[in-house]
């Protein structure tokens, strides 16, 4: 069993070659240019709005509804195709158009007035992965038939065609294949051979010229959009370096001002420092004089001792306190010494970090001349893809040459082989005429004895039915005489019976007194009183006239209303059955 789906992509891939080939033909010998109302040119849209709808996915539109267009697709042959987006702008500013649908037929009949429908197709074809939002994987336009029917288009560049968009109702047209265009008779077949020569020469030609144009403007592409990645990947390799510039300029400037704030500080400290040491050596000096001073006083007041004495006393005490001064100012120069000390090593951790510092600096430089490089080994890349470009296109050009040939040599096998098949059918149906004729002469001759062996069993046995036959006619004439009587039996009993069907309809006339009910009046079965639903319907006694469930009145009697069995509920039912068989003998 084939795939359903494989089955309906080769029967939208034969329409579309009968459409295309049809439209190209009558566009030929037509002569002028195409408008819309030109019916081939209809069945090519409707045909290709087929072969785009199939495989949609449904696209939710709303909490309950599904949208499948093919506007969608459509709408991304603008990013990937710029010459596309006039034709976007253009459908997106036609006033009548105001559901997607009208917008893609919109599009499909400018793209054609344009002669790049094939273009912009071949561009959604390569891209499969942003196709695939649209479309399932068995579609069309994801499988092979889509590329065959893309490259069937190159030939309607040949038609030139001039459609109204605006003044057509595109939104309510009703997509519709009429397949009585493509059923020819063997007059027009015969009449038109030079004319479809004539277009399979002039479409051949066109459709290699088209090819080699696109090509070119493939390889051009290709070329472009390597280059366009190759100078974006530089752009950012660029603005990565520059930002790791910034970075390590911006961490460099942080470190000089801590480093110039801690100078700063240590300045003003060793400033306080300075100053008060040479405080304390000043009032060293004064009190070295005033001592000098004292002792001159001594030698001179000898005389004075006890004057002296006094002096001296007084002169212990201020020593004692000025030596415990001293040593106060020993112990703040000790902790100066401490304090350079410690500033001594914050500045060689300083020195420590700025040498780092000028080590990352000197790495960040080495990976810029190596981003250089690599831009330089880019650039020869790009020389190296531009001259293997060139060397393609003219392999390109050798290999079509060398299919061309090789389709003729192959046309030529094919067609000596379909000689040999004919002569070889040709045979066989000489030799399956000659077995058939042998087997239906054999077939005869066998039938013949049969039925003669047939007529020979059927004269014995008719001798035997004969016997048969006259003693059967002898008991029949018995069972007669039997019947008879039994007759004569059964008539008797006919009169009783009729009597008391009599008595019966008596009975009848008083049941068939009662009120037929009418629907509204009952809501619950009389018998069950289950209420009466979608799934409980309401039934009718045909003799009470009660309404009731399907289970209280599934049974049939005949009535003397009504000699075919009616329903009849469940009471009624067992009613007249007791009335039939109390008037029973």
């Amino acid at each position: 069993t084939k795939d359903p789906t494989a089955v309906e992509r080769a029967n939208l891939l034969n329409m579309a070659k009968l459409s295309i080939k049809g439209l190209i033909e009558s566009a030929l010998s037509f002569g002028r240019t195409l408008d819309s109302d030109y019916p081939p040119l209809q069945q090519f849209f409707v045909v290709m709005e087929h072969c785009l709808k199939h495989g949609l996915k449904g696209i939710r539109k709303s909490f309950l509804s599904y949208n499948k267009t093919i506007w969608g697709p459509l709408e991304l042959v603008e990013k990937l195709y710029p010459e596309a987006e006039e034709i976007g702008a253009s459908v997106r500013d036609l006033p009548g158009l105001k559901t997607p649908l009208g917008r893609a037929r919109a599009w499909l009949r400018l793209a054609l007035m344009q002669k790049k429908m094939a273009d912009y197709l071949r561009c959604l074809i390569i891209q499969r992965e942003l196709l695939s939002e649209f479309y399932e994987y068995h579609a069309l336009m994801m499988e092979e038939e889509g590329a065959v029917i893309v490259g069937l288009l190159v030939g309607l560049n040949v038609i030139d065609a001039n459609l109204c968009v605006k003044g057509e109702d595109l939104d309510s047209q009703v997509g519709v294949i009429d397949f009585s265009m493509y059923l020819k008779s063997e007059e027009d077949i015969g009449n038109k051979e030079r004319n479809v020569q004539i277009a399979a020469i002039l479409d051949q030609k066109n459709y290699v010229e088209e090819l080699n144009r696109q090509l070119k403007l493939l390889l051009l592409s290709i070329a472009k959009n390597n280059i366009i990645k190759l100078q974006e990947e530089n752009h950012q390799l660029r603005s990565e370096n520059n930002l790791i510039l910034r970075k390590t300029q911006q961490h460099l400037e942080v470190t000089k001002v801590d480093v110039e704030t801690e100078l700063q500080t240590y300045k003003h400290s060793r400033q306080g420092l300075d100053e008060m040491y040479n405080d304390a050596r000043r009032q060293l000096r004064d009190e070295a004089q005033l001592r000098q001073d004292v002792e001159n006083e001594l030698s001179v007041q000898v005389s004075m001792k006890h004057e002296i004495e006094l002096a001296m006393k007084l002169l212990e005490k201020d020593i004692h306190e000025k030596q415990d001064t001293l040593i106060g100012l020993r112990q703040q120069l000790e902790e100066v010494k401490a304090i350079n000390i410690e500033m001594y090593q914050k500045l060689q951790g300083s020195e420590d970090g700025l040498k780092e510092k000028n080590e990352i600096i000197a790495r960040l430089e080495e990976k810029t001349n190596k981003i250089t490089t690599a831009m330089k080994q880019l650039e020869q890349r790009l020389q190296q893809a531009e001259r293997e470009q060139v060397a393609a296109e003219g392999e390109d050009e050798k290999c079509v040459q060398e299919c061309l040939s090789r389709a003729a040599g192959l046309q030529q096998r094919i067609a000596c082989k379909e000689r040999q098949l004919a002569q070889l059918e040709t045979d066989l149906k000489i030799e399956k005429e000659w077995r058939q004729a042998l087997q239906e002469d054999l077939q005869k001759e066998k039938d013949a004895l049969s039925h003669l062996r047939n007529e020979t069993q059927q004269i014995v046995s008719l001798k035997k039915e004969f016997l048969n036959l006259q003693d059967e006619n002898q008991q029949l004439k018995k069972i007669y005489h039997e019947q008879e009587q039994a007759l004569q039996e059964l008539g008797n009993k006919l009169s009783e019976s009729k009597l008391k069907i009599e008595d019966i309809k008596e009975a009848n006339k008083a049941l068939q007194g009662l009120v037929w009910l009418k629907d509204k009046e009952a809501t619950h079965c009389k018998l069950c009183e289950t209420e009466f639903s979608l799934s409980k319907r309401k039934h009718h006694c045909r003799n009470c006239g009660e309404i009731f469930c399907n289970a209280c009145s599934d049974n049939e009697l005949p009535l003397p209303s009504s000699p075919k069995p009616v329903r009849v509920c469940d009471s009624c039912h067992a009613l007249l059955i007791q009335s039939c068989s109390s008037n029973l003998p």
